[in-house]
């Protein structure tokens, strides 16, 4: 929609744009990205707004536009194919493809003129153009070579180690690119990696590794002190474009905030730190009031830039807010939130409390009873009506899933209703978007679902569905879990060599089948399947998910070996697996019965509840009964 009035003749993803290549003998333009992408937009901006490139496109190519939210599975081949031919990826990503869409040459952004020793677009197309025409067959032959290159699976032999093993190796990797100064690990850029931090905490949880709890600690207190954290409206950004996490890209994604209002959550739970608390609520009330349709469903981003400018949306100059609180409290509002009149950036200030000389930032502070955090809301309020904030409003299902779940479990350990509401709203809300089809959309807009869901899909609305059940102990969360991750097994699963292809049964048939491993920004499919099988088994007791969760790890320790660290949610996943919560099973009488157990117990065990007796269940003394099991043993029965 945002490439719509361009005078490219832009094509979607279609078996129409590949014939109408084949029948004018033309190469495909391929250009993916995404809404709240910077670089996407200064592309755009400088060539496809332009004429004489868009006369260039139009004349010999056929151009097409892919929106990566949508169609993973384009995005997830040719940028494979952008890494192989230049060493790095991202977006936009610039790919030339045969009318067979084999690619032949690839790129990201690129300046419409050349300079500097670097081609620009322009003269890139007209080079490409009289390759085609004059001497096609090397751009043929480098297609073939890329495409086999992309057809080639990754070996899957594995050394044995123990996942106990991996794990240690992943902490001592961390460990050895901590950045005992600011947080976060290695150089900038520095991405949020919540998996990361989540993962740490839980081995701190199994094996008592103070250092490990740190570690997460440092870097959740630096990411919320620092400018990725939005502290005039809550929220993350994606990145730090600094080690300090001052400076950040300014979009805002979905699944980053899930993921890190999991990772506060967890903080929380493990340490009862007020700040963690306050970040999640923080960051909750942003979700709610801006990230959320009307009808239930979570929007996918924000975007870094306003009026063609990065940033300018979230940043002040001193005296702007003398003259909006006046002079006095302006100046304790400035002090509070490190805005000067010199600025961080661009000559104008990042609100953020790096540098908390006059209030101070205590672990356990209580902030809301400061003078400038109850004028919070009146400057919130000014900066929504000084500049306009693209917003993307497609509901994706999987990025969805994971907001559900990161709800679930704020309701798990807040106990604060208004989560739950959003948890189930969001869940109901998906479950009438595909009604009667028994199969999850990619994504919603405006009532209209459409795309057949990918591994993601499945996957993650499967975790949402797993942890509101672990949250409210409602039976039917449970069950349609089970049948999406069936679902998923079903379309997904290569029954042959193990783990999950990307794409399924049900989606269009590309020019390579991947399945995607590394938990990078976002946890992989693959890692998120290991997860929900892990904690079917671990809630159902049933056998069957216990072989599933067991056979998806080991696939999975093959690509941990290779890169520890790059498998933080799988090695999540194995520690679950090795170190199971309490399994109760519970056969109750009445409504009264599930709060009662869901309070004293729900925290920390994994809970199947039952309404009716049966051979192997029953109640004892007529009262709602619990068979508790842990560490290999059985408790006796006992009442609730």
């Amino acid at each position: 929609m945002q490439h719509a009035e361009h005078p490219v003749n832009w094509y979607p993803w279609c078996k129409e744009a590949f014939e109408k290549a084949k029948k004018e003998d033309k190469p495909v333009f391929l250009s993916i990205g995404y809404s709240t992408c910077h670089w996407c937009h200064v592309m755009a901006h400088e060539s496809f707004e332009d004429d004489e490139v868009a006369r260039e496109l139009n004349r010999n190519f056929i151009s097409i536009k892919v929106d990566r939210e949508e169609r993973p599975d384009i995005d997830s081949i040719y940028m494979e194919a952008c890494v192989l031919f230049t060493g790095s990826g991202g977006w936009p990503a610039s790919i030339f493809l045969t009318p067979e869409q084999k690619p032949f040459y690839a790129g990201t952004y690129f300046p419409k003129d050349s300079a500097y020793g670097r081609i620009g677009f322009l003269d890139l197309l007209r080079a490409l153009d009289k390759r085609w025409k004059r001497d096609r067959g090397s751009l043929q032959q480098s297609a073939e070579e890329l495409t086999g290159q992309l057809q080639e699976e990754q070996e899957t032999k594995s050394v044995g180690l123990s996942w106990q093993h991996l794990a240690l190796q992943a902490v001592r990797w961390l460990k050895q690119n901590f950045d005992e100064a600011y947080g976060g690990f290695g150089n900038a850029p520095k991405f949020p990696m919540a998996h990361n931090l989540m993962f740490l905490m839980e081995y701190y949880q199994v094996n008592r590794d103070r250092r490990a709890l740190e570690m997460a600690e440092k870097t959740l207190l630096q990411m919320y002190r620092g400018g990725i954290f939005d502290h005039i409206g809550g929220g993350f950004s994606r990145y730090s474009t600094d080690p300090y996490f001052l400076v950040p890209h300014f979009e805002k994604m979905l699944y980053d905030n899930a993921l890190l209002l999991m990772a506060y959550t967890q903080a929380y739970s493990i340490t009862g730190k007020e700040i963690y608390r306050e970040v999640v609520r923080k960051t909750g009330q942003y979700i709610q009031r801006e990230m959320t349709d009307s009808n239930g469903g979570f929007y996918s981003a924000q975007d870094a830039d306003s009026q063609g400018v990065e940033g300018k949306y979230y940043v002040f100059a001193y005296e702007e807010l003398t003259s909006l609180l006046g002079v006095s409290a302006g100046k304790k509002f400035n002090e509070y939130f490190n805005i000067t009149r010199e600025g961080n950036f661009e000559g104008k200030s990042i609100p953020n409390r790096l540098n908390d000389k006059v209030y101070g930032v205590g672990q356990d502070e209580e902030y809301s009873h400061t003078e400038p955090e109850r004028l919070l809301p009146k400057v919130y309020a000014y900066r929504k009506q000084r500049y306009r904030l693209f917003l993307d409003d497609k509901i994706l299902v999987s990025w969805n899933g994971l907001m559900i779940g990161a709800f679930a479990r704020m309701y798990q350990v807040f106990g604060q209703e208004s989560y739950l509401r959003q948890a189930k709203r969001a869940c109901e809300f998906l479950e009438a978007q595909h009604g009667e089809r028994d199969f999850l959309p990619v994504s919603c807009r405006h009532g209209i679902c459409q795309g057949q869901g990918f591994l993601e899909d499945y996957a993650f609305y499967t975790f949402g569905l797993i942890e509101l059940y672990r949250a409210v102990l409602e039976r039917k969360y449970l069950e349609r879990a089970k049948h999406y991750c069936r679902k998923a097994q079903e379309l997904f699963e290569d029954q042959r060599k193990g783990g999950f292809f990307l794409y399924g049964k049900e989606n269009e048939r590309l020019i390579a089948a991947t399945k995607e491993t590394y938990d990078g920004a976002i946890p992989s499919g693959n890692s998120v399947m290991a997860y929900n099988l892990v904690k079917l088994w671990q809630i159902t007791g049933e056998e069957a998910w216990r072989e599933q969760a067991k056979k998806q790890l080991k696939y999975l320790s093959v690509f941990a070996e290779r890169h520890p660290a790059g498998q933080s949610f799988s090695l999540l996943a194995a520690l679950l697996y090795q170190n199971p919560p309490a399994h109760i099973v519970g056969v109750l009488k009445e409504e009264k019965d599930l709060e009662k157990l869901r309070k004293i117990y729900g925290k920390d065990s994994d809970i199947m509840i039952f309404w009716e007796e049966s051979q192997e269940y029953g109640r004892i003394n007529n009262r709602a009964t619990l068979y508790i099991c842990k560490d290999g043993s059985c408790k006796p029965p006992v009442n609730l």
